[in-house]
């Protein structure tokens, strides 16, 4: 007997060729990361500045600054000096002070002091009451100083030329102290302003009046000096 082998064919499994999921269209391009980044980053740099210009603007505006002050009118209405039997100075003087708050934020004063002096010697102060001003407003207070028999001690000699003169020098220091309310936060504020005030005792009039928003360039300011001058009394 003869036996044939048969060889049997074994299948081999399919394998199709996929197309590219890249669509085919000519108007679809790929966009890189580094162009993508190259393409919005002068317009975000070009925000962030725009953002970083309005904050600083604003916190400009809304940063809390200290008042300004005017002496709008000063008036003399008497002045006389007494020699005998001690130098003595009699004085009543008007001043009109404008407060000015720059800020957009009211601001509250506790009071406005201003303190007369003659060659940076302390005469005497007043003290108004407090007050408010509004924002980006103004405000107005008057301050008469009256002084009635001030003894002079240290500047006699000085005092008889300014006599034969005819003109006594003055200084005026006026300073305020306020508090600027935000929400509900405050911030000290404090302001001052000196003038040098020149008098004719013949005619009783002032002939010259200069101011500016600095202290006193004395050793001694005005404020030492009444401090001194009130401490000596208390311990008399």
């Amino acid at each position: 007997m003869k036996f044939s082998k048969q060889k049997q064919a074994v299948s081999l499994p399919l394998y199709q060729a996929f197309s590219s999921p890249i669509s085919e269209d000519p108007n679809h391009a790929l966009v890189s990361p580094l162009r993508f980044f190259s393409a919005v980053s002068p317009r975000l740099c070009t925000l962030c500045a725009a953002s970083l210009l309005l904050l600083a603007g604003i916190t400009y505006i809304a940063w809390p600054s200290e008042p300004d002050l005017e002496v709008m009118r000063v008036r003399l209405d008497w002045i006389r000096v007494r020699t005998s039997p001690r130098f003595l100075i009699d004085i009543s003087l008007y001043l009109e002070v404008k407060i000015i708050n720059g800020d957009v934020y009211s601001m509250d004063y506790r009071a406005l002091d201003v303190a007369m002096g003659y060659r940076g010697r302390a005469l005497g102060h007043v003290r108004s009451q407090h007050g408010h001003v509004r924002a980006l407003g103004s405000s107005y207070v008057d301050a008469e100083l009256e002084l009635d028999g001030v003894e002079v001690l240290n500047d006699v000699v000085l005092l008889l030329e300014d006599l034969a003169k005819g003109t006594i020098p003055l200084d005026t220091v006026t300073e305020v102290d306020g508090r600027l309310g935000v929400l509900f936060f405050g911030f000290p504020l404090k302001a001052k302003l000196s003038c040098e005030i020149l008098v004719n005792t013949n005619n009783q009039t002032i002939v010259r009046q200069d101011c500016y928003p600095d202290e006193l360039s004395n050793k001694q300011t005005l404020e030492d000096s009444i401090a001194g001058e009130q401490h000596r009394a208390s311990t008399r």
